[in-house]
């Protein structure tokens, strides 16, 4: 919809309304997805448009007649959902799991009271997170990396702390972010060729990378120019709404620390570790960080130190430290990196790069040698103790051999066959479990596609995928367009999250009984598959699905795949939460007893109390 300016050029109107088209039975009916540009008042049509379409309706799912004497009947009672309502604005930015008033309870000590700290059953909010007034859609990337509206998150205090350091400019109404770092003012681009100097960035080799204090994430940003997808983390302290921006930009990031738990990734996932300035203590706790660095980089993997101690004795006074304390820190970063068996490739100004081994044969000649984990799955790491000591490698059987499989260029790992999956080391998942996997889900995607005909349009940047299995739903969808963060359930039957990084993706571990390491409004699409079967004695549905509102942007889609009677609830749920909702066949046809539930989540923001905020 547009109007003419005096000029006569069309001007596009604050509100575009994208039609969803959903085809049911030979027939279309339209699923609204409000994207609000932040400017002016909704479109009048629009709005009657909506009106008149009843988005509670089942068209033609007649589940009964096709199960005989198994029916499930679908509650078509005259008895309202339960009506969620809006929380108070003060929890516009509400972190459940890292609440900064709780936060302050715990030790500073290894940076505990940083770490996950989930409010008791009593103190969970049963409320809706409201939108900041004046929310608008992020831009869509790769424009989103440079610019994000001011009024998704309103805090101009990095613009201060990090002027001088080309992180973040706030011009107008909106935030800019130049690309710099505090150790890259003259930009992220320049930075990363140098690192592209030594580490294999521009032929598909290097493709997943874990940013440790990441900031405002601007590596993630850039090292998506040479596809390179980049996990980065920072706590939510005092350097506010880093993590948040991150995601504004459209860049993979998650709240976290390195603190005394294991960082909440497998073994053997990334091809690169970076901290630039992160303020981490790689030398302290007889060099714990550092080993579990160590344990989630694949032998052969890199390891970036930029910034203090290295280079120390040309700018220990520029950084206001004793010389001393630098060159005692970088020679137990040095000593630690000896014994865990790293060469170091380079080290040129304020940059140092070491190399972790392809397998252990080079390191069996090392007099000293680190104590060796005594735990036989160095994936098993939800809230589990961080400890000082190695991860051993997988086993090979020859020097030239690269212990956990060759590495392979990306995107040609994407679908092929895992080392995980064919040395058998996922009990139940063989080869052709994996490949009819990979098959299925580009099935279900593309029937996605005939419902939501803007899934790979650019209009979802930010996408989860709740229980991600094998990663082909993401694979389905890999495009440069968009990135989806895979969760592995800590409860799941089989841990595949190793096998998801191999395939150059990446992902979490989490359990859905707790909020997620992020800010409110951080996810375009969310995809939960079995998810309220796989926790349905575990925890509330209720408590779920109010996690998925506060972590879905406005307007933002959900299609929740699972078993009718699940899918049934579930929808009765989300009809006091302010979402639209419809509810279609499995793409094999109604015979098939799963469903799949299409949902949007309506416009609104804090201090509105109607349903849709069209005014």
């Amino acid at each position: 919809m547009a109007t003419k300016g005096n000029s006569g050029e069309l001007k596009t109107r604050s509100f575009v309304y994208i039609f969803i088209l959903i085809g049911l039975c030979g027939s279309f009916y339209i699923l609204g997805a409000w994207q609000r540009s932040g400017f002016g008042k909704g479109d009048k049509i629009a709005s009657a448009i909506t009106r008149q379409t009843d988005c509670s309706v089942l068209f033609n799912l007649n589940y009964e007649t096709h199960h005989g004497g198994d029916a499930v009947t679908v509650d078509a009672s005259d008895s309202a959902p339960k009506e969620f309502q809006p929380c108070d604005d003060k929890y516009i930015d509400y972190t459940p799991c890292q609440d900064q008033m709780r936060a302050m309870t715990f030790p500073r000590e290894n940076m505990i009271y940083r770490e996950r700290h989930c409010p008791p059953e009593e103190e969970k909010l049963h409320c809706l997170i409201p939108a900041p007034k004046g929310y608008a859609t992020p831009f869509p990337w790769p424009k989103s990396r440079d610019y994000v509206p001011y009024a998704n998150a309103p805090y101009k205090s990095l613009t201060i702390e990090k002027a001088v350091q080309n992180w973040i400019q706030y011009e107008g109404n909106v935030f800019r972010f130049p690309g710099g770092g505090t150790q890259f003012p003259q930009g992220a681009d320049t930075y990363i060729n140098q690192l592209a100097s030594v580490i294999p960035m521009d032929d598909g080799m290097v493709r997943t990378v874990l940013d440790t204090g990441c900031g405002v994430a601007s590596l993630g940003a850039y090292l998506f120019k040479k596809n390179v997808i980049t996990m980065s983390f920072a706590p939510r302290d005092s350097h506010e709404a880093q993590v948040q921006f991150a995601l504004e930009r459209g860049v993979p990031a998650v709240i976290g620390v390195l603190g005394t738990i294991k960082l909440p990734f497998p073994s053997r996932a990334f091809d690169m570790a970076h901290c630039s300035r992160c303020l981490i203590p790689w030398g302290a706790n007889d060099g714990m960080y550092m080993m579990e660095v160590d344990r989630v980089l694949k032998p052969g993997g890199y390891w970036v130190l930029s910034g203090p101690p290295i280079n120390w004795r040309n700018n220990y006074q520029a950084w206001q430290r004793p010389r001393e304390e630098l060159e005692e820190e970088q020679r137990k970063i040095e000593e630690i990196a000896k014994l865990l068996c790293w060469e170091k490739k380079h080290e040129m100004g304020e940059i140092a790069i070491w190399r972790k081994r392809t397998n252990y044969d080079f390191c069996r000649q090392q007099d000293a040698k680190p104590t060796l984990c005594e735990s036989r799955n160095p994936d098993d790491v939800w809230y589990k103790k961080m400890e000082a000591c190695a991860t051993p490698y997988p086993e090979t059987t020859g020097p030239d051999e690269v212990a956990g499989g060759d590495w392979k260029q990306f995107p040609q790992m994407l679908n092929d066959v895992p080392f995980r999956i064919y040395s058998g080391s996922v009990p139940g998942v063989s080869v052709e479990t994996y490949q009819e996997d990979v098959w299925l889900w580009a099935k279900h995607v593309k029937a996605y596609k005939s419902v939501n005909n803007i899934i790979d349009s650019g209009r979802y940047r930010n996408i989860m995928d709740m229980n991600a299995g094998l990663g082909s739903f993401a694979a389905a969808l890999e495009s440069p367009k968009l990135w989806v963060m895979n969760v592995m359930p800590t409860i799941a039957e089989k841990d595949t999250l190793g096998v998801i990084y191999e395939r150059g993706l990446i992902g979490i571990y989490h359990d859905w009984c707790e909020a997620f390491s992020t800010y409110p409004r951080t996810y375009d699409f969310i995809h939960a598959n079995s998810l309220f079967s796989l926790y349905k004695n575990k925890c509330k549905a209720e408590d779920i699905l109010l996690e998925m509102d506060r972590i879905l942007r406005p307007e933002g889609t959900v299609i929740i795949r699972d078993q009718v009677e699940v899918i049934i609830k579930v929808k009765k749920i989300v009809g006091g939460m302010r979402w639209n909702t419809r509810m279609v066949d499995h793409d094999d046809g109604p015979l098939v007893s799963e469903k799949i539930l299409f949902a949007v989540k309506k416009y609104w923001v804090a201090g509105e109390n109607n349903a849709t905020s069209l005014e």
